[in-house]
């Protein structure tokens, strides 16, 4: 697997599965500050493993790097690819989680996955790495939390 931006700059294709898709990493230019970069997904789909309904939620990532930064463009066309991907929401949100940290070594990740409800019940996943740099500010993700009825 590179770690270098193959995708950057080119025409991509859309990867049929998280599996296939490749994330890459671009050098930290400073890898010497302790900093809060974050992504957010708006429009997260994926598929209910045992209906095969489409599953939307609001995915956001915050990470400290530390040598390597995630390359948007990779991060977008991984995240795409969940779309025809059946999986569970605490799986997909996890799996994201633990994907970027293989990749990246942060000195800390959380993600946060804000599901719509189906069924009637919304569920939201939380996952992280540990504990935040005591110098970073990490502002709260701006997701409110469900409310039925407004």
């Amino acid at each position: 697997m590179s770690h270098h931006a193959r995708q950057l700059g080119q025409l991509s294709a859309q990867p049929r599965s998280p599996e296939e898709a490749q994330l890459d990493r671009v050098p930290n230019p400073h890898p010497d500050t302790d900093y809060c970069a974050r992504f957010t997904a708006p429009e997260f789909t994926s598929l209910c493993p045992v209906t095969g309904q489409p599953d939307f939620a609001i995915l956001v990532i915050d990470y400290v790097p530390d040598q390597w930064l995630v390359e948007s463009k990779s991060l977008k066309l991984y995240l795409h690819s969940f779309r025809d991907h059946g999986a569970f929401h605490e799986d997909c949100t996890v799996g994201i989680g633990r994907r970027l940290t293989a990749l990246l070594e942060p000195r800390y990740l959380r993600i946060g996955g804000y599901w719509y409800p189906r069924g009637g019940i919304p569920i939201d996943v939380f996952w992280q790495t540990g504990t935040p740099p005591a110098s970073v500010w990490l502002p709260d993700q701006g997701v409110p939390p469900y409310r039925a009825r407004g």
